[in-house]
């Protein structure tokens, strides 16, 4: 196992859990961007996707429990499956399609769900629906795309700074 690896993607994962229990401004977590950066840097799809799910299970525990709690899950599932994609190519502009995409499909998902369980289903009110919900869109744009900034960041340097951190290919779990 390559043990540095493994401590700076542990402990970037640990920041992202104080990230969501911590004060913060609404939807400013770091857990969309650890979806995403999970999906990229874990071979192993279940290490990459249970990440980002014990994190919201572990923050969920202090924060409380809602009826919409299996759909946001799942759509951070997706966000680690959007990660997976650049798994082989973790370039500036992949990485930034691969974050706004999944802060999209986030927003898209969430917003359509809260319309069904909260809301008179009618047309109007899913455009209402969407509409008021674009502030913690760019709230929540905005902490993926910081996150995603400082995890990959991190690692960039990390890895040009000290070559045992680098990835191995032999190495089964981690990218």
């Amino acid at each position: 196992m390559n043990w540095p690896r493994f401590l700076l993607l542990g402990t970037l994962v640990v920041v992202a859990v104080a990230s969501r229990v911590l004060p913060h401004p609404d939807n400013v977590t770091a857990v969309g961007g650890l979806a995403v950066f999970a999906g990229a840097m874990f071979r192993d799809r279940r290490l990459a996707l249970g990440l980002p799910l014990a994190v919201l299970a572990l923050s969920d525990a202090f924060i409380g429990m809602h009826v919409l709690l299996p759909l946001v899950y799942a759509s951070f599932a997706l966000s680690v499956l959007i990660g997976r994609w650049l798994a082989t190519s973790r370039t500036v502009p992949g990485v930034a399609g691969a974050t706004l995409l999944g802060a999209v499909q986030f927003y898209l998902v969430t917003n359509f769900a809260n319309w069904l369980v909260y809301d008179l289903p009618t047309g109007r009110g899913l455009v209402e629906c969407y509409l008021s919900a674009v502030p913690f869109f760019r709230n929540s744009l905005a902490g993926d795309c910081g996150t995603v900034a400082v995890l990959f960041g991190l690692v960039w340097v990390a890895e040009a700074a000290a070559p045992a951190i680098r990835e191995r290919s032999a190495h089964p779990q981690l990218a």
